[in-house]
């Protein structure tokens, strides 16, 4: 049973990252006043830690 809510946890977990990831991917990408290059980084860096990069990206744009 332990096991399961692991597993479980692990789970949410991982979609929770995916769904912020692609949020910030999708936001990135409509971004007019990025150039191509800053567009792929903040595309990379929201494949490793998307809500910390989401606020560094974020305050940027005030």
């Amino acid at each position: 049973m332990t096991e399961l809510i692991i597993y479980a946890v692990l789970f949410i977990l991982l979609f929770g990252h995916a769904i912020m990831a692609s949020m910030m991917y999708n936001t990135v990408h409509k971004d007019e006043t990025l150039g191509q290059k800053e567009k792929n980084e903040w595309k990379l860096k929201a494949l490793v830690f998307p809500i910390y990069f989401w606020k560094q990206y974020k305050e940027t744009k005030k």
